[in-house]
């Protein structure tokens, strides 16, 4: 009975396929809130400058 899975560290050829796979890691985080913050910074520096300028 053959085995089918193939030992990534039995040749050269074998571990660079394997490190190829694509990871199964989560994808990266949203970048959402940080731009709804950053409007909010922004919101907040333009009411500051308009309530010091009166």
């Amino acid at each position: 009975m053959s085995d089918n899975r193939v030992d990534p560290s039995g040749n050269t050829e074998a571990f660079r396929a394997f490190k190829a796979e694509p990871s199964t890691e989560p994808a990266a985080a949203s970048k959402t809130p940080l731009i709804v913050g950053g409007i909010v910074v922004a919101v907040v520096l333009i009411a500051l400058i308009v309530w010091l300028v009166s």
